[in-house]
């Protein structure tokens, strides 16, 4: 494994321990994200939540669902509606800085009934993080957790240049947030070392990966018959996740095999132009789109699938170094992924888990598909390779890294 802070990973070993002196806490959670489709919060809630830990999460609301539902143990606020279907930058800041005014009442009012002993922000936005102030100012150590990092983000989703002056802005929004968290988790290690080169020291900050959880993720028999050659890929629809060049790919080799199906499960802005592409190439039928699922229905799915793509763009200075979650979910659930040579992929994979193509390349990742459709021995090569290497690299091995963590900074708190 590659060091952490310099340092060697030793070989974890399961949960963590109770940190000495530690007591069952009341933890918040707040994200501006749909609570059962954000993978990474709902593995932090609940691992709390069963060992002992009250918690309660604050999030986004999806049309017909209930305001308020206790899922696995954890209590779910869903305090604002949205539709996914931002275009413009100034229609996704309004809807942030409402569910921001809500969060923070909805938090505060909650505290000064019966106090957090930690309060874990989600982001983006990194601002977020100061719906928490009053608990802050309060004493409660608070935890920004950044997901993916919001200038490189805003780059790509708005076509804003490194050099302007937004960019720069949200630089020191990310200043700003990280130094008022007592402390920050980076969801990989390129964006951990970005991080501490521009606004955090590396005492206050902590990488932790998008691990699947082995009770979601992991082999299962298919329950489907249809004699088809299944290509799946699920997650959010933008312009950095190439879909446009998936897409691209498929139509080379569609008529080269008659039983082949692309199936794109999820919602984003480029969802329009994705289909309106698909019809322009003449898939109807090939190209099939679905809405979200849930995450234990997506696992479902993915199981089922022959081959997985994931085709981020490495022209976007974000999407080379966005690390997929969902590669390491179809590893766990046993079935090959086509991976773009991202320099983050490159950093956590190699050849021997994933089939890599040259990035942003339609004809290559047309190529790697056609081999992998005919060559059933290299499939089955690959699903065994990532198997070990999901068995070193999933939450059960891997949630310690979060829970000591927490556990520190409660047993802090409470000093």
């Amino acid at each position: 494994m590659r060091p952490i802070n310099g340092k060697p990973q030793s070989q974890p070993k399961g949960s963590s321990p109770i940190h000495p002196g530690r007591r069952n806490a009341r933890v918040c959670m707040l994200g501006y994200a749909f609570y059962e489709s954000d993978t990474r919060i709902m593995q932090y809630a609940t691992a709390l939540a069963k060992r002992g830990d009250t918690v309660d999460v604050i999030a986004l609301r999806r049309e017909g669902q209930p305001l308020h539902e206790v899922l696995n143990g954890v209590n779910v606020f869903r305090i604002q509606l949205r539709t996914v279907n931002e275009r413009k930058h100034l229609v996704y800041l309004y809807r942030i800085i409402r569910f921001l005014c809500h969060a923070a009442l909805v938090l505060s009012r909650n505290h000064l009934r019966r106090p957090y002993q930690l309060v874990h922000v989600h982001s983006v936005p990194d601002f977020l993080v100061f719906a928490a102030v009053v608990p802050k100012l309060l004493g409660t150590p608070i935890i920004l957790d950044i997901h993916d990092v919001l200038p490189e983000l805003y780059a790509s989703k708005f076509g804003v240049g490194h050099d302007s002056l937004l960019f720069k802005s949200l630089m020191l929004v990310e200043k700003c947030s990280t130094t008022f968290a007592d402390h920050t988790i980076i969801a990989n290690h390129l964006w951990y070392e970005r991080l501490i080169s521009r606004s955090i020291g590396r005492e206050r900050c902590t990488p932790i990966r998008n691990y699947p959880d082995p009770d979601v993720f992991s082999p299962r028999p298919r329950d489907r018959n249809c004699g088809r050659f299944l290509i799946t890929y699920p997650g959010t629809l933008n312009w950095h996740q190439g879909l446009d060049i998936a897409i691209r790919a498929f139509a080379r080799i569609a008529d080269q095999i008659p039983d082949i199906e692309f199936h794109i499960y999820g919602e984003g802005p480029a969802k329009p132009s994705l289909i309106s592409l698909a019809k322009e190439l003449h898939l109807n039928g090939k190209v099939v789109f679905h809405d979200f699922l849930p995450s234990d229905q997506i696992a479902r799915v993915m199981a089922n699938s022959d081959l997985a793509v994931e085709p981020k763009r490495a022209t976007s200075s974000f999407g080379n170094e966005a690390a997929s979650t969902k590669i390491l979910e179809f590893m766990a659930v046993g079935v090959p992924v086509v991976v773009s040579r991202t320099k983050i992929h490159a950093y956590y994979y190699d050849d021997s888990t994933v089939k890599f193509y040259d990035s942003d390349n339609e004809a290559d990742l047309a190529d790697c598909i056609l081999q992998l459709r005919r060559d059933h021995q290299l499939r089955k090569q690959l699903v065994s390779n990532a198997s070990r290497y999901v068995q070193k690299n999933n939450w059960r091995v891997r949630q310690h890294e979060y829970l000591d963590l927490v556990d520190s900074l409660v047993s802090a708190g409470r000093h």
